[in-house]
């Protein structure tokens, strides 16, 4: 198949899948998703369309645009403190809501690894146990953000207050881990729906819930930005390439299915099972998201990261190209 991508609202297509049934059918006909790999909007409001213009426009709102450092301009980044409790009572409703429909979607023991943040990753975790996810654990990707470490609003040169910051700059991110249930063994579960484990790094290593050198390389942001010609700025919040391929070699234990991202922006978690060999589907509502992703998944999938070099992915390849050839014999 390798991908497919959709432009529409996450819910609504999602909606209208069939439910998982049958593991010998495909996702379209009941046979679910093997697994889902997601950065999701947060905070909800920061996507609304009248605050994704402000963000485009570079006035704020809701988005903190950042100053200039090194002579370099930093990305936008969602100011979720200034959420009220209506925004957060919204947002455990809208991830409520998004369980259910994973379940609904996806294999028995199939993983949803989702990208957090620290403030807000209470509101995920409550509205995915009530859909009757059950949770797995905290994934740690290291990268150094602007977010936090701030001194108190117009304080900045005041004599007492120059050595406070009004919280911890933030040098982490969250990405929960979660997973559908099964009735049966582990064993049994993944030779029927190939799911409910983790593919390891290798024999000698399993997955590790530490994902180290988590930055966005300069690259990947100029592939976003040559997409978005009109504007010439990138996605607010491309994740790496190193660190997709990581999560997505992990969520198919037998390198066997089709990745979901229902919130695709630029196209990274498809690009990178592209990279890597896997098959993926891809749904995104804002229309210059899905152009930018529809640009940008093949340069994307060009990357490369030591995560290919592996004997598992290379031996996935090679069986890859062997089959094509022998399409032609």
């Amino acid at each position: 198949m390798g991908y497919e991508l959709i432009n529409a609202n996450t819910f609504e297509e999602l909606s209208s899948w069939p439910e998982t049934t049958d593991p010998q059918a495909g996702w379209q006909d009941g046979g679910g998703v093997h697994a889902i790999v997601t950065d999701p909007p947060y905070g909800v409001i920061e996507f609304m369309e009248e605050n994704v213009e402000k963000m485009r426009q570079g006035s704020g709102g809701v988005w903190r645009i950042p100053p200039s450092l090194d002579g370099s301009q930093r990305n936008p980044v969602p100011r979720f403190t200034v959420l009220t409790e209506e925004d957060k009572q919204m947002l455990q409703d809208y991830f409520e809501k998004l369980g259910e429909l994973a379940y609904k979607v996806l294999r028995p023991g199939g993983h949803i690894f989702i990208a957090s943040t620290q403030l807000l990753m209470h509101y995920v975790s409550k509205g995915f146990d009530e859909a009757g996810l059950e949770r797995r654990d905290v994934l740690v990707r290291e990268t150094k953000t602007l977010r936090g470490g701030d001194r108190p609003k117009g304080a900045h040169d005041h004599p007492e207050y120059s050595m406070v910051s009004s919280m911890p700059r933030v040098y982490w991110e969250p990405w929960l881990l979660y997973r559908k249930p099964f009735d049966t063994k582990l064993v049994e579960n993944l030779e029927t729906w190939q799911t409910g484990g983790l593919r390891r790094e290798s024999e000698d290593r399993p997955f590790t819930d530490l994902l180290e050198d988590g930055k966005t390389g300069k690259r990947e942001r100029e592939i976003t930005a040559a997409a978005n010609p009109e504007s010439e700025d990138s996605h607010p919040n491309v994740k790496p390439q190193s660190l997709m391929r990581e999560l997505c070699h992990a969520a198919l234990p037998l390198k066997q299915g089709v990745i979901l991202d229902p919130f695709m922006g630029s196209g990274s978690t498809v690009a990178a099972a592209e990279a890597i060999g896997y098959d993926s589907v891809g749904i995104e509502l804002d229309d210059s998201y899905y152009e930018m992703a529809k640009q940008s998944i093949p340069r994307f999938a060009e990357i490369s990261t030591p995560i290919e070099q592996r004997e598992d992915i290379r031996k996935t390849k090679a069986a890859e190209e062997s089959t094509s050839l022998s399409d032609f014999s």
